[in-house]
C-alpha cells in the first residue's frame, strides 16, 4: 500500500501531492479530526481536484449516538475507563521519567539504560491494558452485529473502493482514531488490495501508526512528558510520526531528545513539519528494514535530528 506522509497544512502541499499519484476518479476524505467541523472541506476538495467525497466519519459516529444508545452508552463508559487507565499511567510515567532525568544528569551508562526500559516496559503495559479494554468492550458489543455500524461500514467500504485515493486530514487525533477503527477503515483497504493510496497529514498521519504517541515540550502549563494514547490503524508499523516538532520538540535539548529517541527505540521518530513529503511504496514496512525514503529526518539515539539514508 502506497502512503504520503505530510507535513501540516497551513501552507498546503496536498494538491502536489495528488497530482504525484496521477488520480484519475473520486477521492475519499477524512476530515473526521475537526469533528464538528467535518463539513468544511471545501479547500480541500478543491486542492485534490474536485471530486472528493468526504466519508462523513464523524457525522456517521453522531449517528450511531443516536440510534443506537445501548452501544452509545457502552461507548461512554469505555471512554471513563480509558481516561482511568490514562491518568494512572500519567502518574507512574511521571515518577519514571524524573527518575530517568536524574540518572541521566549522573551517568550515561548501564543505569541510563534501565531507567529508559523501565519507561519502554511502562509505556507498553500501559498500550496493552489499553487494547485489552477496547478488545473486551468490542467483545461485549461487537460493531459488526451492530446494524446501524453495519449500515455505515457498508456504505464507507463501497466509497473506498470505487476511490482513487484516500485523504486523511489533521485534527483531534483521539476523535479521528476513534471513528478509523469504529468504521473499520483499516480492512476496507485492505479490501482494495493496496490499491488505494493514503495521503495523510498531522493527526491523520499519526492515525496510521501502530502506536500514537503525544508529545508536547513547549504546552502553556509547561512541558509534559510524551505519552503513549493508544493504537491507529497500524498501516505503518515501528515509527512515532511527529507533526509540528520543531514547534513542539526542544529539538535543540540533545540529551532530552536522546531520551525520546531510546524510548521509542527501535521505531524511528520521524519529523514531519511544514513541506515535508515522505512516499512510503510500501506502507506496511516502515519500521527498522524497509520502506523509508531517502532524506527522511528523525531523532537519532543520540538526540539530535538527522536525515537517513534509504532503507
Amino acid at each position: 500500500m502506497r502512503i504520503i506522509l505530510l507535513g501540516p497544512q497551513r501552507r498546503p502541499t496536498v494538491d502536489a501531492a495528488a497530482r504525484l499519484l496521477g488520480l484519475s476518479g473520486p477521492v475519499a476524505t477524512v476530515t473526521a479530526g475537526w469533528r464538528e467541523r467535518e463539513p468544511d472541506d471545501a479547500e480541500l476538495t478543491a486542492a485534490v481536484g474536485g471530486g472528493a467525497v468526504n466519508l462523513a466519519l464523524y457525522r456517521r459516529w453522531l449517528d450511531v449516538q443516536d440510534r443506537d444508545p445501548e452501544y452509545a452508552a457502552g461507548e461512554r463508559a469505555l471512554a471513563g475507563r480509558l481516561a482511568d487507565l490514562q491518568d494512572l499511567y500519567l502518574l507512574r510515567l511521571d515518577y519514571a521519567m524524573q527518575a530517568v532525568y536524574a540518572v541521566q544528569r549522573r551517568s550515561a551508562g548501564s543505569a541510563l539504560e534501565e531507567a529508559v526500559a523501565a519507561v519502554r516496559e511502562l509505556d507498553a503495559a500501559h498500550l496493552r491494558r489499553v487494547n485489552q479494554a477496547r478488545l473486551e468492550f468490542f467483545e461485549r458489543l461487537p460493531p459488526h452485529g451492530r446494524p446501524v455500524i453495519a449500515e455505515h461500514r457498508a456504505e464507507v467500504s463501497a466509497v473506498l473502493g470505487d476511490a482513487a485515493a484516500l485523504v486523511v486530514a489533521g485534527g483531534h487525533v483521539g476523535a479521528l482514531a476513534e471513528v478509523l477503527h469504529l468504521f473499520n477503515l483499516a480492512a476496507a483497504l485492505h479490501s482494495t488490495a493496496g490499491r488505494t493510496p493514503v495521503i495523510a497529514w498531522s493527526a491523520g498521519a499519526m492515525a496510521l501508526t501502530d502506536r500514537i504517541v503525544l508529545f508536547h515540550d513547549r504546552a502553556p502549563q509547561g512541558p509534559g512528558h510524551p505519552e503513549v494514547y493508544g493504537s491507529g490503524l497500524s498501516l505503518l508499523r515501528d515509527v512515532v510520526l511527529l507533526p509540528h516538532a520543531r514547534a513542539r520538540l526542544r529539538l535543540d535539548d540533545a540529551a532530552r531528545m536522546a531520551v525520546f529517541a531510546r524510548r521509542f527505540g527501535p521505531a524511528r521518530c520521524v519529523l514531519l513539519e511544514s513541506g515535508t513529503r515522505i512516499d512510503c511504496a510500501d506502507g506496511g514496512s516502515g519500521g527498522p528494514g524497509g520502506g523509508w525514503p531517502a532524506g527522511v529526518r528523525v531523532i537519532g539515539d543520540d538526540g539530535h535530528v538527522t536525515a537517513r539514508a534509504a532503507a
